[in-house]
Parts: C-alpha cells; sequence; structure tokens
C-alpha cells in the first residue's frame, strides 16, 4: 500500500480548531494590539490571526468599532482602583485615579483615540465610574452633579492621553514656535500675555494635568445644575 502523505490526509486527522469564544477573541485582540498597533486590529486581520474566516466573528462582535472598545474595556482592568480605599483627601484621592486611568489610555496610543468615540460597557469599565462616583459622593459633591461631573472628567483624561499619544517631532516643533512667539509679543499690543511671560507654559505635563483635574472636580462640587 503506498503511503499516505501530509497532503492527503483527512481532516479529521488534523488538530481540531479552538472553539471560537468572545473572551478568546477579545484576548487574541488585545495581543495583536500590543505587537501591530491598533489600526491593524481589524475584523480581517483578526480572523486571520485565529484562522477563521470574518464572518464567524460578527456572530460575536458586531463591527471593528465595538472591537475596539471591547479591547478599551479589557486595559480599563490595568487602571489603578487603589485610591478609592486609600487614606487623605478625597480630591487627591480622585486626581490619582484620574491620573492612572491616562496613563493606562497613554500606554495604548492608538486605543487612546479610539476611546474618544469607543463606549465600553464591561465591568472594568462599571468599577472605574463606579470609583469616581464614590470618591465624589465622599467629598459631598450633590448626586446631580456628580452625574455629569464624572462623564467631563473622563472625557478630559481621554483627551488628554489622545492629544499626548499623538504628538511627534513636528508637534514639538509647533509648540516651540509657539513658546517663541508668546516670548517675543509686544508689551503695548498683548499687555496680558506679556505679564504673564514663562508662566504661561510653565509646569510639567504630570502638574498642568493634575491641575486641570483639580479644577474639573472643584468645578463640579460648586457648579449647581439648573433646569
Amino acid at each position: 500500500m503506498t503511503p499516505r502523505t501530509p497532503a492527503s490526509r483527512s481532516r479529521r486527522e488534523r488538530p481540531a480548531k479552538p472553539a471560537l469564544t468572545y473572551e478568546g477573541i477579545v484576548a487574541t485582540a488585545v495581543a495583536l494590539m500590543r505587537s501591530e498597533g491598533l489600526r491593524r486590529v481589524t475584523m480581517r486581520r483578526l480572523a486571520q490571526e485565529l484562522d477563521t474566516g470574518p464572518a464567524s466573528l460578527y456572530v460575536y462582535v458586531a463591527n471593528t468599532a465595538e472591537l475596539h472598545a471591547a479591547i478599551l474595556e479589557e486595559l480599563l482592568g490595568e487602571v489603578d482602583l487603589g485610591p478609592v480605599r486609600a487614606p487623605g483627601d478625597w480630591r487627591e484621592r480622585l486626581v490619582a485615579l484620574l491620573g492612572s486611568c491616562t496613563l493606562t489610555l497613554f500606554r495604548h496610543p492608538g486605543l487612546a483615540h479610539s476611546a474618544l468615540v469607543a463606549r465600553p460597557s464591561g465591568p472594568n469599565y462599571l468599577a472605574l465610574v463606579e470609583s469616581i462616583l464614590a470618591l465624589l459622593h465622599e467629598g459631598g459633591v450633590p448626586d446631580a452633579q456628580a452625574a455629569w461631573g464624572v462623564d467631563v472628567l473622563l472625557q478630559v483624561a481621554t483627551a488628554t492621553a489622545a492629544e499626548q499619544s499623538g504628538r511627534d517631532a513636528a508637534a514639538d516643533d509647533d509648540h516651540e514656535s509657539l513658546v517663541n512667539a508668546l516670548r517675543q509679543v509686544c508689551d503695548r499690543t498683548h499687555p496680558r500675555i506679556a505679564a504673564l511671560g514663562d508662566d504661561l507654559y510653565s509646569g510639567t505635563p504630570e502638574q498642568r494635568l493634575a491641575w486641570i483635574f483639580r479644577l474639573v472636580i472643584n468645578g463640579t462640587e460648586a457648579t449647581p445644575r439648573h433646569g
């Protein structure tokens, strides 16, 4: 009898592919993002990685936007929620929590941009929202103001991460040009710019971000909702 070659083996003798699951799809998408960047995480590329057809994925994920939201939800598990239970001033603990959220997005540049429109709804996102609301409640912020404030605080974290992650050499050159323009203004035509001088661009990015969070937190506490 002529021995069968590998090409002539029946499909029954080939190793079975692992069954598709939502968790497995998301885990593969996260790994793909880490290795190739978020732009490469498409339904077609993901299907190739999973050795299946794109149509098989649509049973679990409706489209690429939903897939990116699922990746965001997974990575929000990296946010440090420890400040909720830590001692100290509730405002500074909330600043630390929001800073961790910003840093998590900053570590994944493509995801930071996607997060501007992606809307996760899983347990990690809900835990983050609950933690922010808990600290606002601890500080005595009225519930109505906290309900709107949490959205603004998360928008600041997301937009900051997206802006910083998108910076390149050209953006740094533009910033330097702006700084030079501010330094060279005439105090007769632009007296307030001249008076503030270097303070307009002083501080580290971390210091300025923490100040922005304090600004929004204080504004949430002090600004009642009307109508």
